[in-house]
């Protein structure tokens, strides 16, 4: 029996990626799961592929209606709401230093990176509530909230301010929600993942494999989409229950302070 037998999973972003990663270690514990991205076919073929019981759902999360779809139907498809994830997000277009970029770029990265997540998380946890209050909790105990930002939401890159701007509210985000779901025993946590090898970083791949080799963290190696995988279905399984709001570091150490 996989540890997440009768869990079901919400994971934007799932399509590619660190979603994709997180989608398929869900799977593979045997939650069932809803791979939601923009592209509905792809979503599709990527839940084909799943070990587990999966529906591919696209979903624009900048959308109400069709992030309002996206939970009706993972109720409808999958059962009770035990999981939600946060993962969608994007780059910026043009990567431009602070005192030239423009508010197209940052409106894009807030409404898709911030404002997406931050009323998706609403309406998932106003179901969450109402399964509570129905007693449909699982034997696993009650549901639960994962945000993936990233080091940027403490980490300075002028040549992209927007990023890190909207990076660094999904750590409000997080703090809010996880204050106002505790009475309901809603835990609430954000994961910052380091440098991980992705599409996203491609483009700058030199760049830090020079810094890994210098010892930019003390893990000297890349992160991998499965490293967050891993982390986040650990929340899942619930081995963090006296903890919310918490914020889980996976990035080689890149947060310690050393001499």
């Amino acid at each position: 029996m996989g540890l997440l037998n009768g869990k079901t999973a919400i994971v934007t972003g799932a399509a590619q990626g660190i979603g994709h990663s997180i989608a398929h270690r869900m799977s593979e514990e045997g939650a069932a799961v809803a791979v939601s991205d923009l592209d509905e076919a792809r979503c599709r073929q990527v839940a084909a592929e799943m070990p587990g019981k999966t529906i591919g759902v696209g979903c624009d999360v900048t959308s109400p209606e069709q992030v309002d779809a996206l939970v009706a139907r993972c109720r409808k498809e999958l059962g009770s709401l035990d999981v939600m994830v946060n993962n969608a997000g994007v780059a910026p277009a043009v990567r431009a230093d602070l005192m030239e970029s423009g508010e197209e770029s940052f409106d894009r990265l807030i409404n898709i990176n911030l404002k997406g997540p931050y009323f998706l998380t609403q309406g998932v946890a106003r179901r969450m509530i109402e399964q509570i209050q129905r007693r449909e909790i699982s034997a696993f105990g009650p549901p639960r909230v994962v945000t993936i930002s990233s080091i940027s939401a403490y980490t300075v890159s002028v040549n992209r301010g927007d990023y890190c701007v909207a990076k660094a509210g999904l750590s409000m985000m997080t703090a809010l929600f996880a204050a106002r779901l505790a009475e309901y025993g809603i835990n609430v946590y954000e994961l910052r993942p380091g440098v991980i090898a992705t599409d996203m970083t491609e483009g700058v791949k030199e760049k830090y494999d020079k810094m890994i080799e210098q010892g930019a963290w003390p893990i000297r190696r890349w992160g991998t989409p499965e490293d967050i995988g891993r982390a986040v279905a650990a929340i899942a399984r619930g081995d963090f229950p006296y903890s919310t709001g918490e914020v889980i570091n996976i990035d080689g150490g890149f947060h310690l302070r050393t001499l």
